[in-house]
């Protein structure tokens, strides 16, 4: 249901003389349901507030408890769990807490400081832009990094070159292999005439094997998903958007008919944690031994927990390995099946063993050119057993015809090859949540929210799974940075968010926090 409770969408409703107090109504349309609620709680001797396991949630348990009390004499708990499971329920039940009020008092600080920024930038665009449009703090600051770098995709100049492949031929097994090098120099072939020239120069040298090379690799598992990696990984694996992934692993949290059982399939989806649960862990231990005995590794992986994560949460995993994607298949839908299918694979191989690959590279000299093919096999599977969806290409790729030094090959043909070198790509859904991530913008549960209402106000759009700023969407960004290059910058931005974590940790009061930031910034307003 979101929020009972809320800034009325009117006004600013914060009380600035009043240390920035909200002023809190019922939301439009959830009178009923609070009423309702208020006559349950009546009949009761207790209530437990089990709504989401973060500041959000803390948030709306909190207002809940305000308006339950005065109608009730029941004793009013939080209760907090990561799964939807008779386990986690029953264990959190067993220990019913009080509300942890910094945590409310950083979503209270986030709210009104939107708010107080919003509501201010926003006229400005009216007045210079036109009405109705809005500005916030978050979302201007992803803008303006979609617009940048659009800038640069404009100004970016392409420049030729050309690459230069060749087939060879030992006996019947055809091959074809890469210009690497030219007269002892890494091949740089800026244009037609260069390469032809090479062509002309190699076609009746005697081509030659003249070195082998064999590297082993080891390729180690991946940490288990947090909300960005989810996001990004079905992106790029799935063409998921941020959006329809967070909806997708929203219905798999709250669960899914397995069977005459209701159960959440898996852990709650907002975390920048990789933390995993010594049951959990048990489990998954469990799971391998009995399926893929030999990858199971002597001691459970452990993964390091970023220094900004707030571990309450653990990654993303299934809540139950048993339930593989093999048996929920007839049970889900298929996005749902897809994106449950990374979820699990990328759990469970992370705490097996890691895979070897050897890549074998083979050069041949013709004349004063060294062509090479490079082909990788893998040699012990390890984790990569029970990856489908997950794999990527380059894991095993070619084959090559058995070569020795010194064996003489034959050129068949030559395929040269004109490019343009590329440049800055565009934002798509999985490398703006990375970025917006790495720079410390935004945390798991807003970074779906902030391409969408990019998106929503026309500010950007999607081609192509590209974001592409808007004439409108320029504008208001060329405005914005000009105007507050204080509060529309990264760092900003990183900052605030850093600060909000030091309230929940109880080490900043919130109001100081507001005013430090508001009354200069007012002031600037003001004078624009």
């Amino acid at each position: 249901m979101g929020h009972l409770i809320d800034l009325p969408k009117s006004r600013m409703a914060i009380n600035i003389d009043n240390h920035f107090q909200p002023e809190y109504i019922t939301v439009r349309g959830r009178a009923s349901i609070l009423k309702d609620l208020q006559k349950d709680a009546k009949k009761s001797t207790e209530v437990l507030l089990a709504s989401d396991n973060d500041r959000e949630g803390e948030a709306i348990a909190w207002h809940l408890k305000n308006a339950l009390e005065g109608k009730t004499n029941a004793t009013i708990k939080r209760i907090v769990f990561n799964e939807i499971t008779p386990v986690a329920i029953k264990e959190a039940v067993k220990h019913p807490s009080d509300i942890v009020e910094p945590k409310v008092n950083a979503q209270k600080a986030r709210r009104v400081l939107d708010r107080l920024v919003g509501y201010n930038l926003s006229p400005l665009l009216w007045k210079k832009v036109k009405n109705g449009l809005s500005a916030g703090r978050v979302q201007s600051v992803a803008l303006r990094l979609i617009c940048e770098r659009e800038k640069e995709v404009e100004n970016f100049i392409p420049e030729e070159y050309w690459s230069l492949e060749a087939d060879f031929k030992k006996g019947k097994a055809a091959f074809t292999a890469q210009l690497i090098q030219y007269q002892g120099k890494k091949t740089e072939l800026s244009n037609e005439n260069q390469v032809n020239k090479i062509i002309s120069e190699i076609t009746n040298s005697e081509c030659i094997v003249s070195d082998i090379k064999k590297t082993d690799r080891t390729v180690k598992p991946k940490a288990p998903f947090t909300t960005s990696k989810l996001q990004q990984a079905a992106a790029n694996k799935l063409g998921f958007t941020s959006k329809k992934t967070m909806q997708v692993a929203q219905q798999l949290y709250e669960g899914v008919n397995i069977g005459s059982s209701r159960v959440g399939l898996i852990t709650y989806m907002r975390t920048d944690s990789v933390r995993i649960s010594q049951t959990a862990l048990d489990e998954v231990r469990t799971w391998i031994g009995e399926n893929y005995p030999n990858d199971l590794p002597p001691e459970a992986i452990e993964y390091s927990v970023g220094k900004k994560a707030q571990d309450a949460h653990e990654a993303i995993r299934p809540t139950y390995v048993k339930y593989t994607p093999e048996y929920v298949k007839e049970y889900v839908t298929r996005d749902q099946l897809r994106l449950y299918t990374i979820i699990w694979e990328a759990f469970v191989s992370s705490q097996m063993n890691n895979a070897k690959s050897v890549t074998t590279s083979v050069d041949i000299k013709a004349g004063e050119a060294v062509f090479r093919i490079s082909a990788s096999k893998i040699v012990e599977k390890g984790f990569y057993s029970v990856l489908k969806l997950l794999t990527s290409k380059e894991d095993s790729s070619g084959s090559l015809p058995s070569l020795s030094v010194g064996e003489v090959v034959s050129s068949e043909k030559f395929y040269p090859e004109q490019h343009f070198t590329q440049g800055p790509a565009r934002y798509t859904d999985a490398s703006i949540v990375k970025t917006l991530e790495e720079k410390g913008i935004g945390r798991p549960s807003t970074y779906a929210p902030i391409i969408s209402v990019l998106l929503d106000r026309y500010y950007i759009t999607r081609s192509n799974k590209q974001l592409v700023p808007t004439i409108l969407g320029r504008m208001i960004n060329d405005i914005l940075v000009e105007s507050f290059p204080g509060v529309i910058n990264v760092n900003f931005t990183a900052e605030v968010e850093n600060t909000l974590d030091l309230v929940e940790e109880d080490k900043v009061q919130w109001p100081e926090m507001m005013g430090d930031f508001y009354f200069p910034f007012k002031k600037h307003v003001d004078e624009l």
